[in-house]
């Protein structure tokens, strides 16, 4: 696979309404949309960093620069056979796993596309359908997110989860409880608001038959969540504290946690999340797919990482609609039908960019060829 051009160009694309969870509100994603051309074909991946360090280190300045910097003259100067060595050529750089995984996604897209098959294919996985869930911020009140959870019921998602912090969780949860009763497939998501000195408040979450609580601790811990959950009856899944295959080794000997969320740009990229996947199956730990607002190329990387086995539990990889006026692939993500989403057949992500759209968004384009560009 001979690279011969990467593009990168920063978008602003602005979500159809504000969304808040306990690390903070978001109202528009900025991030880098990569395309890596070769030999005809042209593979797209995209960032998930967010403009501040709130979710993890990473920004959408940070992952500009590794790019720049590192990451794009490693790949242009080096050869590449199959996607897994990009993982294998960036491993000694730390960290910068959104960076890293923009790049990679982009890699396996166009090595599907030179296959001929798709990228759910490439990676090997087998389901032509998946089923998704919705992701509901914190809003001012209790009762507007149960009136949105209504909305999204009707709609047909497959999970709900709503997003907790202190003084926004034991009302809420009892609330949607008590408006849908237990069969609707509920889970809360902390994003790392609680301390082990709120054990008996997190407790209370018991009462309530969810089907997860999602790191209610702190981003990097994987001891105090042992702690939790051996009083817990409800499953901790682990998302912030999952870097990579290693970290989810660690965290199931320890019994730190029953489920694991893996969102493909905080691990580094699809190579990685298939790791995590594969040992996670071995062990009987069910995983999902998390979601980080991404436009429709990287929830078309979402939809491919999603076909493996053991995705047991509806992600939140939802249709375009549920967060943009107008996404920036053609066709947009659409249901199958209420709540499934179909596992496109063609050539690597299986959607077009929709060139028009991303002009209209885009405030910077850079391209880079192996002869100009110099590593650091």
């Amino acid at each position: 696979m001979k690279i011969e051009k990467i593009e990168m160009r920063r978008l602003h694309l602005p979500l159809k309404q504000a969304f808040e969870a306990s690390i903070g509100q978001q109202t528009m994603r900025d991030f880098l949309l990569i395309s890596v051309h070769s030999e005809g074909e042209t593979g797209y991946g995209e960032s998930v960093a967010m403009p501040l360090p709130f979710y993890n280190e990473e920004t959408t300045e940070t992952v500009l620069y590794m790019m720049e910097a590192l990451l794009i003259p490693m790949l242009l100067k080096n050869k590449i056979e199959r996607p897994e060595d990009v993982a294998r050529l960036f491993a000694p750089i730390r960290r910068h796993h959104m960076a890293k995984s923009a790049l990679e996604g982009a890699v396996w897209d166009l090595y599907a596309k030179q296959q001929g098959i798709s990228l759910a294919q490439a990676l090997g996985g087998k389901r032509k359908e998946i089923d998704v869930g919705v992701s509901i911020g914190i809003e001012p009140t209790v009762e507007e997110v149960v009136s949105k959870v209504e909305g999204f019921v009707a709609e047909g998602y497959k999970k709900i989860k709503v997003k907790i912090k202190p003084g926004f969780d034991i009302a809420l949860i009892d609330a949607l409880r008590k408006r849908f009763g237990d069969d609707l497939p509920l889970m809360a998501d902390a994003n790392s608001a609680y301390t082990l000195d709120q054990i008996d408040l997190i407790k209370q979450l018991d009462d309530y038959n969810l089907i997860m609580i999602e790191q209610p601790l702190a981003h990097d811990d994987i001891v105090d969540h042992a702690r939790l959950q051996s009083q817990l009856k409800t499953p901790i899944c682990l998302d912030e504290s999952i870097h990579t295959v290693e970290d989810a080794r660690r965290a199931i000997e320890l019994s730190s946690c029953r489920i694991i969320n893996i969102k493909v740009g905080r691990v580094g990229g699809l190579t990685e999340s298939k790791k995590i996947h594969d040992l996670c199956q071995e062990n009987n730990i069910p995983v999902w797919c998390g979601g980080m607002f991404e436009s429709g190329v990287g929830r078309a990387h979402n939809i491919a990482i999603t076909s493996l086995s053991n995705f047991k539990i509806p992600g939140d990889t939802a249709a375009s609609s549920r967060y943009w006026k107008q996404d920036i692939v053609l066709p947009e993500v659409e249901f199958l039908r209420s709540g499934v989403l179909a596992v496109p057949e063609g050539p690597g992500i299986g959607y077009e960019i929709n060139w028009e759209v991303v002009k209209s968004l885009q405030v910077l384009e850079k391209s880079f060829r192996p002869e100009n560009v110099t590593i650091g």
